[in-house]
């Protein structure tokens, strides 16, 4: 065990959940503090979780000498804002997805961290998921030949708080929320990759009373080596969630299926009281995960960032790629808009993606 790293958390939250049950499993970090502006909710999360300082205003919890990083999982209009209070007070800073609204946004962030000499660390956990960092190793040592296409996707019936579906404060809807994970799964599966152009197709088909936001997508990346990305999004399917990847190459293929193949298979008549994210009703059939943090890769994340502080080392996804990441979201919101095929690099203004569709 080395330095132990000093963690304060930015939202009390359903990912501050899974980041608490997460930064147990690291034994060189101690969350010191968690912060909410809502009354009351910093102090329950704290007493609930055992974290000894709760603030309803994350300035004064930075302002604590000896915190080291810490984990934004605040709505994404207000990721930028933090992330630039975070690194004026010398702090690290692991950001969960998307990075921020738009490029101007993602270019601030990395400037004053860069100007600050503090880490940007995105908080992509599927490049930590193990079944997915298995494929990784299968394709990195040429067992599947030259890969030419890669698929993911990531379906549910829709997120859990309110200002997912408020389009004003994520910025878009399924594709903002859920196709950045695709999109940065397959420029890693890859080795990173230029990406040359963006083909999307968007649709709301169900959520209308919800959202002004896209509830269902297929977005097609082009990448310069010549292979392509194919990323499904929904909101729309019941029974909670699905996430899986298919990688194919010159000499195989590889099937992963995150939840099934690490379910335990029950049928409940009564039903009961968890069974997987999202899952709504448990009566019937039902996938039952268990690990269900460690098979998410959220550990071995948060485990990489407290190594890459303690130790001054590169962090496998940086606020860089999480521009480039939001880079193509907004040119599969202009692809769609438009029903053209985007190239990229692509310069826009807009303050936010969904204002490209809509």
């Amino acid at each position: 065990m080395g330095k132990v790293i000093h963690v304060g958390l930015l939202g009390s939250q359903f990912v501050s959940t899974i980041h608490v049950e997460a930064f147990k499993r690291v034994p060189d970090a101690r969350i010191l503090g968690v912060a909410s502006p809502t009354p009351g909710h910093a102090e329950a999360f704290a007493a609930k979780h055992g974290i000894p300082h709760a603030f309803t205003d994350y300035r004064k919890m930075l302002e604590m000498r000896e915190l080291d990083v810490v984990v934004i999982g605040i709505p994404n209009h207000l990721h930028c804002q933090a992330t630039v209070d975070a690194a004026a007070a010398g702090k690290h800073v692991i950001c969960e997805k998307p990075l921020c609204l738009n490029l101007a946004e993602a270019d601030r962030m990395i400037e004053a961290c860069k100007k600050a000499k503090v880490k940007l660390m995105y908080a992509e956990n599927l490049l930590f998921t193990p079944k997915y960092v298995r494929v990784k190793r299968l394709v990195d040592e040429g067992a599947l030949g030259k890969i030419y296409l890669v698929k993911q996707s990531e379906k549910h019936d829709g997120p859990h708080a309110a200002h997912f579906w408020d389009v004003e404060r994520s910025g878009g809807g399924v594709t903002m929320d859920m196709g950045c994970h695709a999109i940065e799964f397959c420029r890693w599966m890859l080795g990173r990759p230029k990406i040359v152009s963006v083909y999307a197709q968007m649709a709301r088909q169900v959520h209308h009373d919800k959202t002004r936001g896209d509830d269902d997508a297929l977005v097609i990346i082009e990448f310069e080596n010549g292979a392509i990305g194919v990323a499904e999004e929904s909101w729309c399917k019941p029974g909670g969630m699905d996430d899986r990847a298919e990688v194919y190459g010159s000499e195989g293929v590889c099937y992963a299926d995150l939840h099934h193949g690490n379910a335990i298979e029950t049928y409940s008549r009564k039903g009961y009281g968890y069974a997987v994210e999202k899952a709504g009703d448990t009566k019937g059939w039902t996938f039952t995960i268990y690990e269900e943090e460690w098979n998410y890769g959220y550990p071995q994340e948060m485990a990489h960032f407290v190594e890459c502080v303690r130790d001054d080392k590169p962090p496998l996804v940086t606020g860089e790629d999480g521009k480039v990441v939001l880079e193509a979201i907004f040119a599969a919101y202009a692809s769609a808009g438009t029903g053209r095929k985007v190239k990229l690099p692509f310069k826009t203004d807009a303050t936010k993606p969904i204002d490209l569709w809509v």
